[in-house]
């Protein structure tokens, strides 16, 4: 025995929870569509894996969860929530497998977070297809990189799915439930809306007149409908008075303001329509009731997490002071602004750059891994650019055999025809994925010199100005817990959520330097700020970063749309 042998009684034991790397496991997997959970074929592959994984790192599986897929967002809820008590429970459980950190959560930012409070209980999160090594501070800088990108390409996937509303809406067609006093009496995917007025409709016309001539009260109103036969709650009257649909036009906020005629049958004239919410808006003492109040920027903004009801707002003339109100019946839960704005300024603080030395970190690896994951993208689209200018020469090439009369106007028109169907295809995929890198790199730098300042251009900004930052950062607006007096976020814009991961990363890291090295790492940090170029990644949908191209920070441009609101992007308006 040597020396030092005798010495080991002496030794201590590691502080906090020892994360295990071999052990009892659980398996969680889900799908992205209900045709997926259907056939089981995608489950199937996953779980193979996922066993495969486990059998080579030495953990053994005690129990599966999930099958459920992403659209079945209570189902998947419930399972999800199943696993986590399960693994709480059995202390011996030493990780979750997934098949891809993708199919942990539906929300990168989430993700993160659940996978640090697991850890803290001495449970690690590990990707099948992905690996990392979780016990490091690297290994969950990088772990959590891949939470924070497959958020955005869930939030690209959304977007693309909305994109088809969208045009559905400019062509004058409603979305979604057909709106109260409507019929759609040609339905069916892929069949052109029809919609005509049922008993509910002309109830509701009967109630715009009773209004804008009388000027009776709601419940005179649902009263008088009574009387003839009709029933329209009272309650729902001013949601129908207000909602521009029935004088023939569309809003909606899948097509932010915009106005839209539609091609359903009115029941009141826009005229009358603009009649009866005068009326609506005067009180009794003409009065013109202010629904842009520059000390309410909140108002309808934050919901009840009991009700889900937004909050309005209103002024103790008495005192001075403006208050925030839950409008659901029998519902106390009233708040000074004072205090809500105090609490929201913190709120917005979490998602803001701190240290401005992380801008060039951020940006860089935001545009080296967009560039590395979208490789085989970016070379379609070159051959694509290509393609277009061989058929330009084309056509000017044709152009001048008909000027010459090598052939006649009936040829020239037939192959003009097939040449410029087929640029027309090219550009449009171009358009529709395709973006632009040094417009994204600018984008990226205006954004991140909007971040540090956050809360002071909240704070100081006008009411508009307020209402686009609020938007910016929270797209789905926030909830507000009266009872607990705190906030909670619905969903998080992928970029901001992205800066307090980096942040919290780095903070500790004084001299500015940084490395992530892991096996078959996507990712490598190298010394500085200034990152090497990412090896292969899993590929994302199309323009996977939350960055729209800097056409859309000047103009109204077609093409891809972006989920992730930044500034002087068209969704928010924030001017840059």
């Amino acid at each position: 025995m040597s020396d030092l042998e005798r010495f080991k009684v002496f030794t201590k034991k590691a502080k906090g929870i020892q994360l295990k790397t071999s052990g009892k496991a659980v398996i969680y997997t889900r799908v992205s569509t209900k045709e997926q959970a259907d056939n089981n074929s995608s489950l199937t592959t996953q779980k193979k894996y996922c066993e495969e994984f486990a059998k080579r790192k030495g953990f053994e599986i005690v129990e599966y969860f999930g099958g459920t897929y992403e659209s079945a967002k209570s189902d998947e809820r419930k399972e999800f929530q199943r696993m986590l008590s399960y693994v709480k429970k059995n202390k011996s459980i030493a990780c979750i497998i997934v098949y891809s950190y993708d199919r942990f959560t539906r929300t990168g930012a989430n993700g993160a977070y659940i996978s640090d409070q697991l850890k803290k209980q001495g449970i690690i999160t590990l990707s099948a297809t992905q690996e990392v090594d979780a016990t490091t501070n690297s290994g969950t800088f990088q772990q959590n990189l891949y939470f924070l990108f497959s958020q955005f390409d869930n939030e690209i996937r959304r977007e693309k799915s909305v994109t088809g509303m969208r045009e559905k809406l400019r062509r004058g067609y409603w979305i979604g439930t057909v709106p109260f006093g409507y019929t759609n009496v040609n339905p069916g995917k892929g069949k052109e809306q029809k919609l005509i007025l049922n008993e509910n409709g002309k109830a509701l016309k009967l109630a715009f007149k009773l209004k804008v001539e009388q000027n009776l009260t709601h419940a005179e109103i649902e009263l008088a409908l009574a009387k003839k036969g009709h029933k329209i709650p009272q309650k729902r009257l001013s949601d129908y008075f207000r909602n521009p649909f029935y004088c023939g036009l569309i809003v909606s906020s899948h097509i932010p303001g915009e106005i839209i005629k539609g091609k359903h049958p009115i029941i009141v004239s826009k005229d009358d329509f603009l009649k009866t919410n005068d009326l609506l808006n005067t009180r009794g003492y003409g009065e013109k009731l202010n629904k842009d109040n520059e000390n309410l920027p909140l108002k309808q903004f934050v919901r009840s997490s009991m009700c889900k009801t937004p909050y309005t707002g209103y002024l103790v003339k008495k005192k001075g002071l403006y208050y925030y109100k839950n409008n659901r019946p029998g519902s106390k839960e009233n708040r000074s602004a004072k205090r809500m704005h105090e609490m929201f300024l913190q709120l917005i603080a979490q998602y803001q750059l701190t240290d401005r030395k992380l801008k060039p970190l951020i940006k860089d690896v935001m545009l080296n891994t967009f560039k590395k994951q979208q490789k085989d993208t970016l070379q379609e689209i070159e051959v694509n650019k290509k393609a277009v200018i061989g058929i330009e020469k084309k056509l000017a090439r044709l152009e001048e055999r008909f000027v010459f009369e090598e052939i006649n106007s009936a040829q020239y028109e037939k192959f003009k025809s097939i040449l410029t169907k087929e640029k027309n295809e090219k550009l449009m995929f171009s358009e529709k994925v395709g973006f632009n890198l040094s417009n994204l790199e600018k984008a990226l730098e205006i954004a991140l010199n909007k971040a540090p300042d956050l809360p002071s251009m909240w704070a100081k900004g006008s009411l508009t100005e307020k209402r686009k930052i609020q938007k910016m950062v929270f797209p789905d607006g926030i909830e507000y817990d009266h009872k607990n007096d705190e906030y909670r976020t619905f969903r998080v814009n992928s970029f901001f959520s992205y800066i307090p991961v980096v942040s919290k990363e780095l903070e500790h890291k004084k001299t500015g330097k940084f490395r992530v090295k892991t096996k078959n790492s996507g990712l490598v940090l190298e010394t500085g700020l200034e990152p090497v170029r990412p090896r292969g990644h899993k590929i994302l949908s199309l323009a996977c970063l939350p960055i729209p191209p800097l056409e859309h920070f000047k103009s109204r441009v077609t093409g891809t749309r972006f989920t992730v609101l930044l500034p002087t992007c068209r969704s928010c308006g924030l001017a840059s």
